[in-house]
């Protein structure tokens, strides 16, 4: 398993909290008691002991820290040309320098999951945008560098470059050690789900990931005798049938906790549609999946809980998490798609197996005329290289009026709740074909 953005710092706390446990149960006996700060920080762990009249106390084990991480996820990874004409240099094509504001925002959560809307080009292949995209591979190492574990790969893009792209798309993720969901290089890896092991507090929590998209690929078919490339449903009669079998099996695979990313369905409509909507009660009423994040409307979307979910309290919505990054704004499009969100929920895993979701959104944008750089918009209220204090306001407001008044605002940086997360590799190709 890879493990990802667990500085030695936790690592070490992790180790250094078992190695107390064990002073402390050779020094105390059973009047030893392990207590940790709330919230958590997994660095500092503390070691008290009972007071002497302590004894009933002593034959109760004291509760366990509660199980908690924070996820990221954020809209669409969309390099127009513009885009990435701005990370190219005579020293190569990076793209770290335009997202470097927001970087805390992913590299401060437990578990960040992307969505990569397009493939990467294949070797031999150059670059391209709209309308048959072809990203650079650079493009997912800047991904990486940004504190992304995963991305959701299954989007109407994802066949732009055939099935050649999407081998280099998974090759590219896998380089870099990250998880990717949605598409699919074998029958084998389509059929293997993405899973993540977050070491919480208490005990690790097995975090699945799928990921699916409308069935119109941009008009394209999916490659010859490979109907399982692409994770697809039915938009036109809501089909949540594939979602729902997939959140099963994950969580017939162990899986804690599920997150769906849906690529659906009326672009530059703040409003969902009805088929839309139907799709995402219908996963609701299944009670499979606890968190649903949706794309491709490049406008946000509002974030609402539906009834239903595991838990039978509901399940949280975010229909639409508009663009990350892109070349989209009022002089192209709609004047929505110049501002995203980014999504940080918090889960608390019960001891009954329970799980509670509590979501936040922070308004994100890119500045199209100033080399394509991001910011949060709660950084900058009095501008930012071409944007003004006015135009922060508006971009800000029109986020807000999207999302809703059901999820609070989040105004910092994620925090770490948990002791770090680990990338549970997919069936591979050659795996897959030896086996």
């Amino acid at each position: 398993m890879e493990l990802r953005r667990a500085p030695s710092t936790r690592r070490t706390a992790l180790s250094l909290v078992a190695g107390l446990m064990g002073v402390a149960a050779v020094a105390m006996g059973a009047t030893a008691l392990i207590s940790a700060p709330t919230p958590i920080t997994p660095a500092a762990a503390t070691v008290t002991a009972a007071p002497a009249n302590a004894r009933a106390a002593a034959a109760t084990p004291p509760p366990l820290p509660a199980n908690q991480f924070t996820l990221v996820a954020a809209g669409d990874v969309l390099p127009h040309a513009p885009v990435v004409a701005s990370a190219t240099t005579a020293a190569g094509i990076d793209f770290t320098p335009l997202t470097a504001a927001v970087r805390p925002y992913i590299d401060g959560a437990d578990l960040a999951i992307c969505h990569m809307e397009v493939p990467v080009a294949p070797p031999g292949v150059a670059p391209s945008g709209y309308p048959m995209f072809g990203a650079p591979s650079e493009l997912v190492a800047g991904l990486a560098s940004d504190g992304w574990d995963g991305c959701s790969t299954a989007s109407n893009h994802s066949v732009d470059r055939g099935a050649a792209g999407i081998e280099a798309t998974l090759a590219a993720f896998e380089a870099q050690g990250m998880g990717a969901t949605g598409t699919a290089r074998s029958e084998a890896e389509a059929a293997t789900t993405q899973m993540y092991l977050v070491h919480g507090a208490a005990s690790d929590i097995t975090v699945a990931h799928i990921s699916f998209a409308y069935d119109k690929l941009n008009g394209l078919p999916k490659p010859a005798g490979q109907p399982w490339a692409v994770n697809t449903f039915d938009e036109d009669v809501a089909d949540a049938t594939p979602i729902i079998e997939a959140a099963q099996r994950a969580r017939d695979e162990g899986a804690d906790v599920v997150i769906a990313s849906v690529h659906c369905c009326v672009e530059y409509q703040t409003e969902p549609t009805a088929p839309q909507r139907l799709l995402a009660e219908r996963i609701a009423a299944s009670g499979t999946v606890d968190l649903y994040v949706g794309h491709h409307a490049h406008v946000p979307q509002p974030i609402e809980k539906l009834p239903g979910g595991p838990t039978g309290d509901g399940m949280w919505v975010a229909f639409g998490l508009g663009n990350f990054l892109s070349n989209q704004d009022s002089r192209c499009c709609a004047p929505e798609t110049s501002a995203g969100v980014l999504l940080t929920a918090t889960f608390t895993v019960e001891d009954d197996g329970g799980v509670l979701v509590e979501p936040e959104w922070t308004g994100i944008t890119v500045d199209t005329r100033s080399r394509h750089t991001m910011h949060a918009l709660n950084d900058i209220p009095d501008g930012a290289g071409t944007l003004s204090a006015a135009e922060v306001s508006a971009r800000l407001q029109r986020v807000a009026d999207a999302v809703g008044s059901q999820a609070p605002q989040r105004t910092a940086p994620a925090e770490h709740l948990a002791y770090g997360t680990e990338m549970v590799p997919r069936t591979s190709e050659t795996s897959a074909s030896e086996g």
